[in-house]
């Protein structure tokens, strides 16, 4: 069985590869990662050519300061919500010169979840220049809070990769 680091290493080996081929650069923004994707990516020798930015927005201030999140939007849905991680991918790529912007927000535990809000429910988003529209998805990740961030960075490097595949 190939170990987390060893499979996050691997996706951004080929996220890196795909996105260098295409000419695209990427920026991602992490919320419940704190900054695991960006850092498996920069990990790989030459990934200056792909990595423009990683961004930690953790905090709602962060969220709105860095990203442009509005206030009432976070007040209405929460920070782990559809709606706010679209809002940061879109603010992630008015903000950046890439062509793809990767966001995701979650609860990666043990405590903050709530019934309607679980440990393990994280919420992704890319964003591609030139797109009608962000794709957006919600996944329930299983395990504890390194199985539920290394979930989210698999997940985020499987949606640029659908993206660069024009899925």
């Amino acid at each position: 069985m190939m170990s987390g680091a060893r499979m996050l290493e691997e996706k951004a080996r080929a996220v890196l590869e795909r996105c260098r081929a295409a000419g695209v650069r990427v920026a991602v923004a992490e919320a419940c990662t704190g900054g695991l994707i960006t850092a498996s990516l920069t990990g790989v020798p030459g990934s200056s050519a792909v990595v423009e930015r990683g961004l930690v927005p953790y905090s709602n201030e962060a969220k709105v300061e860095l990203l442009g999140v509005p206030v009432p939007l976070l007040q209405a849905h929460g920070a782990v919500s559809a709606e706010v991680v679209r809002a940061m991918a879109e603010g992630l790529l008015a903000r950046a010169p890439v062509a793809l912007a990767l966001a995701e927000t979650g609860i990666a535990g043990p405590g903050g979840g709530t019934a309607q809000k679980p440990v393990g429910l994280v919420f992704l988003a890319v964003a591609r220049r030139g797109a009608p529209q962000v794709v957006v998805e919600r996944q329930l990740f299983p395990g504890d809070r390194e199985a539920v961030r290394q979930g989210a960075c698999l997940r985020g490097f499987e949606l640029l990769l659908e993206q660069l595949d024009g899925a």
